[in-house]
């Protein structure tokens, strides 16, 4: 089983996994982004969003499922997914691969979201390289919004300004019960 967290960027996914990892100690945590940072190591990203690979979408859903299928845990994802067709690329690899999705969303006002990317560091000791990560990540807040009515359908909404314990217990409710911790 794979559990997906999804939403703008600062809508709390990674916070999220974290209390979910805290609570099901047998879970994985798998982050899609370090797939990301290694292709861009390798090859030039044209757009800048390694997401418009595909070698990156085919190696996140393999990944994925190698996860599954070798250590036979499950898995918590904290991605950022809000293409369409990219989410329906990598869930449909997954599915063909028998990996049961679960898979959330994150909504939280675009004012929020602002205010939390305003408050993060992402690269310590480089002010000028935060500036122009927090704007990258601002620029994306309305299409990470409008991406909520246009998710894969059993995609699970919620509210991403309630505590994490909370959302934490909303996501494992929806946990199959022979899998749940």
């Amino acid at each position: 089983m794979l559990v997906w967290v999804n939403g703008a960027f600062g809508s709390g996914k990674t916070t999220l996994v974290e209390e979910l990892r805290s609570r099901w100690p047998q879970a994985l945590v798998f982050d899609p982004e370090t797939v990301g940072y290694v292709l861009r190591g390798i090859v030039e990203v044209p757009t800048g969003d390694f997401q418009d690979l595909p070698l990156w979408r085919r190696q996140v859903a393999a990944m994925a499922v190698g996860l599954v299928e070798e250590y036979r845990r499950p898995v918590l994802v904290p991605m950022t997914l809000v293409d369409p067709a990219y989410a329906g690329e990598i869930f449909g690899r997954l599915a063909d691969a028998g990996v049961e999705v679960l898979h959330f969303f994150l909504k939280v006002p675009a004012d929020v979201l602002a205010e939390r990317i305003d408050g993060r560091v992402f690269t310590p000791g480089d002010p000028a390289s935060d500036e122009r990560i927090r704007a990258w990540c601002k620029a994306r807040i309305p299409a990470c919004l409008a991406a909520a009515d246009v998710l894969p359908r059993g995609t699970v909404s919620l509210d991403g300004e309630l505590a994490p314990p909370e959302l934490a217990g909303l996501v494992l409710a929806r946990v199959p019960a022979a899998a749940r911790p």
